[in-house]
């Protein structure tokens, strides 16, 4: 954010030359009082309140400090920047750690005595960003916002240290969990790439290994489904027989449509579907039918036992019937391009999916025991018997990772109308490198008229 440097005449070093190097410096625990002072005194917001990831950067030149920043979380949802990624809440809501947000950035010099410091820090710092975030935090990001008062400032300096203005917010601010007020000043939103193929990143299936430790947010409240299929799928989970004794508190439809959308949302154990229904809004949990907290006017939210208790003498084949009459009732909202994956939640139950690749929303579910093996209930068996099951798939395309690379596979899939698209790895080493010989030369996902034919041995010099 841009900043009001206060004309008081202190901190001015020596006019630049081109002699001296601008660093970029992590600002260490026993100058953290010192960084606070300062970013207190120089920025017109003041100092910047540490809440989850936080990172304070000091320019350093000529041994004196001549700015600093502080990158923390970025915005929860912003419709420009989630436009511009490409994102689904579902997927905002698991990397949006990616995304940092520069929260302060002051001048410690007065306007004009350094010429281009401003601009010279700033694509100083987004250089440094990603590995001192990654000695610190453990993973490295890919994009970085901003935002600029423009009443005040045009954001001349992020522009030319190659930020690109995506819009303006809409004068809005986040209040507590559930609420937004109005504050009557939309400011001007920046984004700046970490790496060239940051959008790409953002937006694969799997990610690259230095981001799949910051890829597990939980936003507060972000659903894989819409409030109407959400309401429709509670109706219909409510009518799966409970085994529970006649003393329970959270209702079998509550419980279920949690697990479900928790699972649809790639929690993969108990403790993360817990902490999901944790972070169901106060109108969420209402729409649940959730019991009020004893004397107060808040719903509560299940514990882990009660998600482990159901979930281990839960009948799984009479939880996916009652799931799977919920999807064909919703089936003509669903869009064409599908995904089959199976999740497993620890030892208790396990669910391979056909989901939508845009929204999570699920096409068809079945029971399975395990991830891989012979047994009738592993995964691979457990996604032939639903695809067979299925009633049409005229106009899909079924996506699979390398587990599903099996003839049964893609034959059931076309039996039924559909298209695959299945990855091969060595797994079935003899397929993938048939597969290779007949795509080489071609251009990807782009067939050719003409078999592909081998290259021509280099002339040799003379």
């Amino acid at each position: 954010m841009k900043t009001i440097p206060k004309p008081n005449g202190r901190h001015r070093g020596r006019e630049m030359s081109g002699a001296s190097p601008l660093k970029i410096e992590g600002v260490r625990a026993g100058d953290v009082k010192r960084y606070d002072r300062l970013m207190g005194e120089y920025h017109y917001m003041g100092e910047a309140q540490p809440v989850g990831d936080f990172l304070r950067q000091a320019a350093v030149l000529d041994g004196k400090w001549v700015g600093l920043l502080a990158w923390g979380s970025a915005c929860y949802a912003l419709r420009d920047r989630d436009g511009y990624v490409g994102w689904t809440p579902t997927m905002r809501a698991e990397r949006q750690k990616l995304v940092v947000q520069n929260r302060r950035f002051a001048l410690l010099c007065g306007k004009g005595e350094h010429p281009n410091l401003a601009s010279r820090i700033l694509a100083g710092a987004v250089k440094a960003l990603p590995e001192q975030w990654r000695a610190e935090f453990g993973y490295v990001p890919v994009l970085a916002e901003t935002f600029t008062d423009m009443e005040a400032y045009a954001g001349t300096c992020y522009k030319a240290a190659g930020w690109e203005p995506l819009g303006q917010t809409q004068g809005f601010a986040r209040h507590r969990a559930d609420f937004y007020v109005a504050h009557d000043r939309p400011k001007k939103l920046w984004v700046k790439k970490l790496r060239k193929n940051a959008l790409e990143v953002l937006c694969a299936q799997e990610l690259p290994e230095e981001q799949r430790t910051g890829a597990r947010s939980c936003a507060h409240g972000v659903m894989p489904l819409s409030a109407a299929q959400i309401e429709s799928l509670h109706e219909g989970l409510c009518r799966v027989p409970d085994p529970r004794a006649a003393n329970r508190i959270f209702h079998i439809g509550a419980l279920l449509s949690i697990a479900a959308m928790a699972l649809l949302s790639g929690h993969r154990d108990v403790a993360q579907i817990h902490r999901f229904g944790q972070r169901l809004t106060q109108a969420q949990r209402k729409n649940l039918g959730l019991p009020r907290q004893k004397g107060m006017k808040f719903y509560r939210a299940p514990g882990y036992a009660a998600f482990y208790h159901l979930l281990r003498i839960l009948d799984p084949d009479v939880f996916a019937a009652h799931l799977g009459e919920w999807l064909r009732v919703h089936e003509g909202s669903l869009p064409g391009a599908l995904a089959l994956d199976g999740k497993m939640v620890r030892d208790v139950v396990g669910l391979v999916c056909l989901c939508d690749h845009e929204t999570g929303v699920p096409h068809a579910m079945a029971r399975m025991s395990e991830k891989q093996g012979e047994g009738d209930r592993c995964e691979l068996k457990a996604a032939q018997r639903m695809i067979r099951a299925l009633p049409d798939l005229t106009g899909k395309l079924v996506t699979a990772d390398a587990l599903h690379g099996q003839d049964e596979t893609a034959r059931a899939i076309v039996e039924q109308g559909g298209d695959f698209l299945l990855q091969i790895k060595d797994n079935r080493k003899t397929v993938r490198e048939s597969a290779a010989s007949q795509t080489a030369g071609a251009a990807p996902l782009l067939p050719s008229a003409r078999k592909p034919t081998a290259a021509k041995p280099a002339a040799k010099s003379p």
